[in-house]
């Protein structure tokens, strides 16, 4: 079975260096182990660091972008396989097909948005795909926590509040279980 690792991050560079050298560490920690990457298609940004540090080193790579963001994103046409979807749904369904686990990098509102979807769907038993958030520098800190309080608050029960695995390092990534 070819292990792939899905993984949603942001097309932003983030104000700081270490988010892009995160990204380079992560996709040589991935193609070393000879997983291949799903994700979102871009050429810039976190999105495009990290699949550009996979290819560098020899792995494999499927990007996933509606045709919406292809001109807006720059879609990365130098993947081994690139897919353009009609719209975000389609776009995280078919990552989802593609994937055996899920690992959450710095991103922004659209990260936030696959992650939670995926978790949704864990939530409803609709897959036991495992999902990874690499909190290196605390970027999740704040979003654990609210996670934390729903949990204390009645929102998110017990049994799902180990649906998501957080991760400190980006060597942590060898960690991952896939299904």
């Amino acid at each position: 079975m070819i292990k792939r690792l899905c993984v949603f991050c942001g097309s932003a560079k983030g104000n700081s260096e270490q988010y892009l050298e995160q990204a380079v560490k992560v996709g040589k920690l991935i193609a070393d182990q000879k997983i291949g990457l799903v994700y979102g298609g871009a050429t810039v940004g976190v999105m495009g660091t990290l699949a550009d540090e996979v290819l560098k080193n020899g792995g494999d790579v499927i990007g996933v972008i509606p045709k919406n963001l292809v001109e807006y994103e720059v879609a990365h046409y130098k993947v081994t396989k690139l897919h353009i979807v009609q719209d975000m749904h389609e776009r995280k369904r078919m990552m989802y097909d593609f994937s055996n686990a899920f690992l959450v990098l710095p991103g922004g509102m659209g990260t936030l948005d696959e992650m939670f979807e995926i978790l949704t769907w864990a939530q409803l038993k609709l897959h036991s795909k495992p999902i990874y958030i690499l909190n290196q520098f605390g970027f999740y800190d704040h979003l654990l926590k609210y996670i934390k309080h729903s949990h204390e608050q009645g929102f998110i029960r017990s049994e799902h509040m180990s649906l998501i695995r957080e991760l400190k390092n980006p060597e942590d990534v060898l960690k991952i279980e896939y299904t």
